[in-house]
């Protein structure tokens, strides 16, 4: 009877061990078919994050942010980059206020509306990108800018284009 017994725990033991083998060979390949999707997918996601950044940097060549040598231009002057860019472009935001036309804009705006500033870019030491709207038309204007001796910010509208409306 004893031995009886520890022949049915053995069979037991080994039907055990042959289903837990089974179980977790199923469960490992399982895994393995997940882990080789996510390769895939994060393979994707690095290819797609090489472009993007390709694309990040092809954009931002004009970028008074990532120009050294218009930064260093500002610097030996005395100015604090990161303090001139916000003045800079507050500076341009404030014609918007003006009562009467915007005197950088050279369009006229449409029943009673105002051509304001919405977004500027600043390129370098010496360009700005700015586009403007009345909530209608919309256009774009290419500004130079300075600061003089006397510390005073002078813009210039070099050139100007009006969007047809639809």
């Amino acid at each position: 009877m004893k031995q009886r017994i520890f022949i049915y725990l053995f069979i037991f033991s080994i039907l055990l061990v042959l289903f837990q083998y089974v179980n977790s060979k199923r469960v490992f390949e399982d895994l393995n078919k997940k882990l080789i999707k996510k390769e895939a997918k994060l393979k994707t996601y690095k290819d797609s994050l090489d472009v993007l950044e390709d694309a990040f940097l092809e954009v931002s060549h004009f970028n008074l942010d990532r120009n050294e040598d218009a930064i260093s231009y500002f610097e030996r002057d005395g100015y604090k980059i990161d303090e001139l860019i916000p003045f800079i472009k507050d500076e341009l935001y404030k014609l918007n206020e003006v009562k009467r036309e915007h005197p950088l804009i050279p369009y006229g705006s449409s029943e009673g509306r105002k051509m304001m500033i919405n977004t500027v870019k600043m390129l370098n030491h010496k360009w700005i990108i700015a586009d403007f709207s009345d909530g209608e038309f919309w256009g774009e204007i290419f500004l130079t800018y300075e600061i003089t001796k006397d510390k005073e910010l002078k813009f210039n509208m070099v050139e100007s284009f009006l969007y047809p409306p639809y």
